[in-house]
Parts: structure tokens; sequence; C-alpha cells
């Protein structure tokens, strides 16, 4: 976990693994989300203003937590040693030779012993035994200008796992990452909710042109189960001041609710028409969350500035309930819309807490955290909108975390133990701690009573799914992807990747890829499952 002081550098997320040379030092931060300024490092203290205070402050940017550990295998020379964003390349099997650089370990030989890389094409599968989960990856082969685009998703629809990234959305054969199909975009993403509809309706917001400067004016329908775009429409400005170039999006029901530049609007799924608009109280809007429920967050600063969270009819934008956080707390992140969770942080106090509410909109429990969590998962910490924490999910009486010991601030690189929080008291019931050293753990569902994890590469080992017990104990791993795995697993950092368990099998998503370089390609998911 962080120990640096605010403002210094940003430490890696755990140790080079010398037997693995796909583990790399992290990348430096990139861009923002849609091209935005470079967040601050995970678990690097207050450098500036959180999201949703940036929000209150000026017209809504939207920015993206850090990008992935990025692994180079491409064309007829395999690298050994990964891509990071302004790192230096690791050493490159020499083609001509075929011979490893002094200093590098030694070529796996394609037994599923060693980490894979040097001239032979590498399998992740190498060596795979009985019962284990079969891994497919995929690289970026889309060419991308300066630091790259920001990857979002994943979002299963029947057999095909989708992801959209700069002007395309892709879908895949879950089973296999096979091509299904590809939309290209006329113009970049600008927006883009975090889950379609259950009918697999998916609304993203796009620039207006692809010149440098353009603004996020434009919504487009897509179909993730035809793979088809279907309507598109221009967002009417609420106001002169409405212009911005990233929208912050959420879609319950028929909705498909946007928010940018202290304004919001909502429209229909269904066919674009306008549904509702920003709603005269003296109060700004600035961010949704989606799901079972609309839920709106606004700033309010009379007489005191104090943040707001509300949920909304979809239909009408009209607030069914709204609760006031006291003066100095920041609503960070939805943690579940249903029942709504919700995680806010106080910079003076440097602390955070985690709130439950009733459906009506009483406070079920509230109570400041004693232990850690990722930034992307209190709001401290830069992410991609109201509900962007991997490692957070809920039943009806507890939110499971992905969490650790409380650091000196208030985010953590390394998350290696999962919180049991009981939604009725506010109390922690008990932690549960990843089986080796330098793993992290992510809870992702929770299925016939269990809590679904999935636990990292690290400390030697590929990743795994494992269970856990409502009441607690050590995770009991019913998945596991083979050693030779390791590797490309091991690039995919916490800070920006997006995991998901769905239908049977897990897929992560980094969260930035750069364009493909001779010699250099960018993993962009990868999956393993049975």
């Amino acid at each position: 976990m962080s120990s640096h002081e605010p403002g210094g550098p940003t430490p890696p997320p755990y140790g080079p693994d010398p037997a693995n040379p796909y583990a790399q030092p992290p990348p430096q931060p990139g861009p923002g989300r849609f091209g935005g300024p470079p967040p601050p490092g995970p678990g690097a203290g207050r450098r500036g203003p959180s999201v949703r205070e940036a929000v209150a402050r000026r017209p809504l940017a939207l920015v993206a937590a850090l990008v992935a550990g990025l692994l180079v295998i491409g064309g007829a020379v395999y690298a050994v040693a990964g891509r990071g964003h302004g790192s230096t390349p690791g050493p490159v099997a020499d083609e001509a030779t075929s011979k490893a650089p002094t200093g590098t370990p030694t070529v796996d030989k394609g037994d599923g012993k060693g980490p894979g890389g040097g001239p032979e094409p590498y399998d992740p599968n190498a060596g795979i035994q009985p019962g284990e989960g079969k891994v497919w990856l995929r690289e970026n082969q889309t060419q991308l200008a300066g630091s790259g685009a920001e990857q979002f998703g994943p979002w299963r629809v029947g057999d095909v796992v989708v992801k959209a990234m700069h002007k395309e959305i892709t879908g895949y054969a879950a089973g296999d990452g096979k091509d299904v199909w590809k939309i290209a975009l006329e113009t970049p993403l600008c927006g883009v909710p975090q889950a379609p509809t259950a009918a697999g309706k998916l609304v993203v917001g796009v620039l207006e042109s692809n010149e440098a400067k353009a603004n996020c004016t434009q919504l487009q329908q897509v179909d993730l189960v035809t793979g088809k775009l279907g309507w598109k429409v221009a967002v009417p400005q609420e106001n002169g001041f409405d212009t911005s170039s990233g929208f912050e999006m959420a879609i319950s029901g028929d909705t498909v609710a946007v928010a940018r530049s202290a304004v919001a609007s909502g429209f229909s799924v269904t066919d674009g028409r306008k549904l509702f608009g920003t709603p005269k109280t003296g109060c700004s809007p600035s961010g949704f969350a989606g799901g079972a429920r609309l839920i709106r967050l606004r700033n309010c600063f009379d007489p005191k500035p104090a943040a707001v969270i509300e949920d909304v009819d979809p239909a009408t934008g009209e607030a069914k309930w709204s609760h006031t956080y006291e003066p100095g707390w920041t609503i960070g992140r939805v943690l579940s819309a249903d029942p709504l969770v919700v995680a806010a942080h106080n910079s003076d106090k440097k602390g955070w807490n985690i709130t439950a509410f009733t459906a009506d909109g009483k406070v079920r429990s509230q109570g400041e955290a004693k232990f850690g969590v990722s930034g992307r998962c209190n709001g401290f910490g830069y992410a991609e909108g109201l509900q962007d924490c991997p490692g957070a999910v809920v039943d009806a009486d507890t939110l499971y975390v992905a969490g650790g010991k409380a650091g000196p601030t208030l985010g953590l690189d390394e998350t290696n133990e999962v919180i049991a929080v009981d939604l009725a008291t506010g109390q922690e019931k008990w932690h549960a701690v990843a089986p080796d050293k330098g793993r992290s753990m992510w809870p992702l569902a929770v299925e016939g009573g269990k809590v679904i994890v999935y636990i990292a590469a690290g400390g030697g080992r590929s990743g795994a799914m494992a269970t856990l017990e409502p009441t607690g104990g050590a995770p009991q791993v019913f998945l596991q992807s083979p050693a030779a795995a390791r590797g490309p697993e091991s690039v995919f950092y916490p800070h920006g990747v997006h995991p998901a368990w769905l239908g049977g099998r897990l897929f992560l998503l980094n969260g930035r890829v750069q364009g493909p370089e001779p010699e250099k390609v960018d993993h962009s998911i990868l999956s393993f499952g049975k």
C-alpha cells in the first residue's frame, strides 16, 4: 500500500517478480478519460479536487484511472517485457539470432513451466492441466495516435462479450475470443454508461467531429445483440454554458441520463426522445448511477456547499427522495444502486464512510470505514464515473468490497482482502485474506449465497476464481487458469483494469491500450473459464 507523501512518486502496485519477465514496473500516468489531462497515480494522496468536486467547479471532464501495464507480443519477434506508458521497453528477442539478451530469464520452450516469451509463439494454455480454465487473449490491432485510447466494458450479451474503444465497438465470442462483429463509429467516443439495458441496448456519447477540440454533443444507440447502429441524435443545450468535451452517463430502464457542465438531461433508449432536462433547484447536477434505479448526484451551495444524492424517476427526472450530506463530505462512488450503498470521503478528516439507504431514502446505516480501499472505490482517486469501483458487490444485507489495511492516504495500491460490511449496522463482519502475498482479490458477484472472487496473478501463481462463504473464511478455488497464463494476467494492473465475472467466465479488460508498433502490441482483453 502507499506510504509516500502526497505529491511524491507513485509506487508500483506490487514489485516485479524475478521469475516472471512480464511483471514490469507500473506504467506512467496517461491522459485522462477521452484525452483529458493525466490523473494522479493511485494512492498518491490528494493532488487536486476529486472528480465530483471538479464537476462542481468547471465543465465536466471525464477522467479515468491509470493505464494497465501492457505486454508486448507481435509479429515474428516477441518482446519479453511489457510496454509501459512512458516506461523503458524491456529486452526483445533478437530476430536474427533468436538468442535471449544477457540478463533475461531463460526463454520458455512451451512446456507450461515458464511464463512465455521468446521466439516461439506464446501460448497461455501451454501445459494446461485437467480442470483448469482455458485462456483466450486478444491484443489491440487498431492504430491509435499519441498515448492511445481508453477501453470500456466488458459487457456480455448471450454468447458475445463486447468492448468499446475510440471509434469502434467490438463483439467477441465469449468462449474463444473470435471476432463476431465490429462497429465503426464516425467520431470518437466521449461518454459511455457502466452497462447497457437488459435487452442489450447501449447509448454512447460521440464527438461532433474528428477535430482535436470537438465537443461531445451526440448520442448514438447501439444494439449489442445484433452489432448494429441505431438512432443518433444531438443533445439540445440546456443553457448557454452547456458545452463539454465529455458526458457522464447512466442507463436505467429505458432512460439514458447524461450529465455534463453542471447540467443534465434524460433520453429514451428506444427512440432518442428527450424525457427531461436540468431541474431548476439551484443545485448543479454532476453525475448519475444506473441499473435497477437511476441515482443522481447534485452539488448545492446555499447556505454551505453540500452534496446531495437522489433517487430519480427515470421517465420524468423527478426526485423520489433526496439526502443531503454534511458539509465537507464528497460523494465518491455508488457501490450499489439496489440496495443503494454509497461511499463518500472527507479530506479534512482524512477519512471515508459507507452509507446504506432504505428504499424510501432513509439512512439504514452510516459508518466511517476503518479499512482502506482503492481510490477508485471511495472516490478519492480518479475513475470513469460514479460506479467505477472494481471489486464491490452486495446482497440484501451485506457489502463485500476489496480492501486492505488502511494507509496514510485514502487510496490503496493493492487490495489483498475482501471485507464484509453489515448494511444494517455499518459494522465490519469479517475480513478474508488472499492466499498468497502480493496478490489482489476482488469480489465480483454473489451467486448461490456465496461470494465469487477473482484472485489476481501474483506470488508466482496465475489467476484463479474462488468462493467465500457468507460467514467468511479462506477462499476456496473452483477455477484455476493455467500456469503459463501468469505472465499476461500479471500485466492487467489494478489501476485501470475492468474485471467482470459474466456467465461463468472471467474477463479482464485493460483500461487503456496503445496502437501497435513493430514488435509491440498491447493486451486488450483476456478471459478464462470452462
